[in-house]
């Protein structure tokens, strides 16, 4: 027993054993030092091609059978794909002058175009040769804009130095210049008691209380204090005017933190879906409504929702009482009246109410009736087989737009909207319907509460996103549904909503049935607006859209002229894609960083997060010194 227990017991290794196990354990932690080293070293740029010859960026479906075999790729995809590209950038600053480039509505560039019908007051873009490689820079002094409501009142003068409307416009209360900044009184031309007066003279004559009228449209905008004064309605205006026809309008509405666009009705469409607004306003803008067949009128027909409003103040409206102060005969200003009568009729709009200053028509609910009536008004028929939805270089006609059909006189056209703030998370008709391919009630559902998801983790990347107050003007370049712009609904902010034309479906017009604003766009060029238009720009798979149309630098090049100085950006996209635009970003000296998808590392979409620094053009006494790109 005693020996059996001694042969049990473990027995003291020798120190040749000793010596072989430490040998052997070295050799094995060499062996697997080496192959870490050469696991996560970055592959060469021969290796990455062939990696995206043979694997794409989405996993292999599975194959289970046990006669088949699949292989298997380990190789790491997370490089850039052309680095040599994005070291040669460089953007320098432009000239101080540029500093209100606007590239597509270039002075200089329109007066090339014919006048007629203001076709030189249109987009002219620049060619690919002619772009500027160069960072538009914000104007000495410039400083971040007060917050709203702060802003709807006043702003910086040395954001936006321009005091001409201050003389021009100086009896009409639009703007004035007071020590370091403007003021906006709220006056126009048509409302000497100010804008919010104006505003309840309308709500006398028709209802802006009920959340029935919610999104609106300003033809020639001035400073925008229409479109300012609605927004405490709830009432979100589009407003736009043309480059330049007195100076820095536009600029001044959008430094106001009001939503504006630069735009004119000359050829073209306007940017807009068919049926996107409940309203739409000129107070003399000086659009000659009555003239080319009514096209222009027509033109606001096709964009006015089925029973929407037109409200007209100015010339021709009132005429009796204004037409010596107008400078005008009573001849001429009756028959511009006339005109216009008759053209407000061959759309079957009816004239609701003409009180003092005001006059206001609707558009009818349903065309049934007016088939009818295309026996008198011969020289308006319908339409034929064209999209009214499309309206990017698309040219107006005097043809009217047909609505959708219905099957009875009650039936309103495209289907009944909910009143705000309902209608935000209603389902839009658009796609209650089934007019937008793929994409159904369930989709628009799930959409909403993913979007949800997402700008509470953004805020978590970007504090300033998360602090009310501190932004106001907000970019989507690729909006979809508009679930980015609902899901900040309760922020003081406002979201331009922009659908690429190059996407396979059209889905602004169910933008605009959520009581959301937006607008067409082709990224591969400029966009309507001035520069250091938006406190945020988000973009949403917007880089792999584009990829094989146009260069990502010029792009990028592009939102960093629409964004503020300390303004802030947030992309997401596949990681190979984010890993070229962060070194692009770079270069064009943002503070940027790429961080995890909501759902965690392991996803290969992730987030670009930046910040513009802030930066100007230097004073003017040292601009002879100043390198810059012309």
């Amino acid at each position: 027993m005693a020996n059996w227990v001694h042969n049990c017991m473990p027995k003291k290794p020798n120190q040749l054993t000793r010596l072989y196990l430490l040998t052997f354990t070295t050799f094995l932690c060499t062996v697997f030092y080496l192959l870490g080293l050469w696991h996560h070293s970055p592959p060469s740029l021969a290796t990455i091609a062939a990696t995206h010859r043979l694997a794409t960026h989405k996993c292999p479906t599975a194959n289970f059978n046990s006669n088949s075999t699949a292989t298997l790729d380990f190789l790491p995809h997370h490089s850039v794909s052309d680095p040599e590209a994005a070291r040669d950038f460089h953007a320098p600053p432009c000239a101080a002058e540029l500093s209100e480039y606007t590239p597509c509505e270039d002075v200089q560039r329109s007066l090339g175009f014919p006048r007629e019908n203001l076709i030189y007051r249109e987009r002219h873009c620049p060619a690919a040769g002619e772009l500027l490689r160069c960072r538009i820079p914000a104007p000495f002094g410039y400083r971040v804009p007060l917050r709203w409501p702060e802003s709807r009142d006043a702003a910086w003068f040395a954001n936006v130095p321009h005091k001409e409307l201050t003389v021009e416009k100086k009896n009409q209360n639009w703007v004035r210049f007071e020590g370091d900044r403007f003021k906006f009184p709220g006056g126009g031309t048509m409302f000497p008691r100010g804008a919010s007066a104006y505003i309840d003279d309308i709500g006398n004559l028709i209802n802006l209380k009920d959340g029935s009228v919610r999104t609106a449209l300003d033809t020639g905008c001035g400073v925008a204090s229409w479109g300012a004064y609605l927004l405490s309605r709830d009432i979100l205006a589009v407003s736009f005017a043309p480059r330049d026809t007195h100076e820095a309008q536009v600029q001044f509405a959008l430094e106001r933190g009001v939503p504006a666009l630069i735009g004119v009705l000359a050829s073209i469409r306007l940017p807009y879906p068919s049926r996107a607004f409940d309203m739409a306003h000129c107070s003399r803008c000086l659009i000659p409504w009555g003239q080319n067949e009514g096209i222009y009128l027509n033109e606001v027909d096709r964009v006015l929702r089925p029973g929407g409003y037109w409200i007209l103040s100015g010339p021709p409206i009132n005429w009796e009482s204004h037409w010596k102060g107008w400078e005008r005969t009573r001849e001429s200003l009756k028959d511009e009246q006339d005109t216009i009568e008759k053209v407000a009729k061959s759309l079957c709009w009816k004239k609701l109410v003409q009180k003092g200053d005001l006059a206001i028509w609707q558009k009818p609910t349903n065309h049934i009736h007016c088939k009818i009536t295309r026996k008198v008004y011969k020289n308006r028929p319908f339409c034929q087989a064209q999209d009214p939805d499309t309206a990017w270089y698309t040219k107006m006609d005097t043809c009217l737009m047909p609505l959708p059909e219905v099957n009875d006189v009650k039936e309103v056209s495209g289907g009944e909207l909910a009143k705000w703030p309902e209608r935000l998370t209603s389902v839009p008709p658009r796609i209650s319907s089934g007019s937008l391919k793929g994409i159904t009630v369930e989709t628009f559902k799930e959409n909403s509460e993913l979007w949800k998801k997402r700008v509470a983790y953004y805020k978590t990347l970007d504090y300033q996103l998360a602090e009310s107050g501190r932004y106001r003007n907000l970019l989507d370049m690729n909006a979809y549904l508009g679930g980015f712009a609902a899901a900040l609904i309760d922020d003081p902010v406002w979201v331009m909503n922009t659908v690429p034309v190059e996407n396979e479906v059209n889905t602004l017009g169910a933008i605009y049935e959520r009581g959301l604003i937006g607008t067409y766009q082709n990224w591969c060029e400029a966009m309507s607006t001035y520069p250091r238009t938006y406190d945020f720009i988000h973009g949403d798979s917007v880089f792999s859209l584009y990829q094989n149309r146009c260069k990502m630098e010029d792009i990028l090049l592009e939102m960093d002229r629409i964004l503020r100085p300390q303004g802030g950006v947030i992309l997401r996209d596949d990681v190979d894609v984010l890993l070229k635009v962060k070194s692009y970003a770079d270069a064009m000296q943002w503070e940027a960083r790429i961080a995890d998808h909501e759902n965690g590392p392991h996803q290969r979409e992730k987030i670009l997060f930046a910040v513009k620094q802030y930066w100007t053009a230097p004073p003017p006494h040292k601009r002879s010194t100043y390198k810059a790109i012309n």
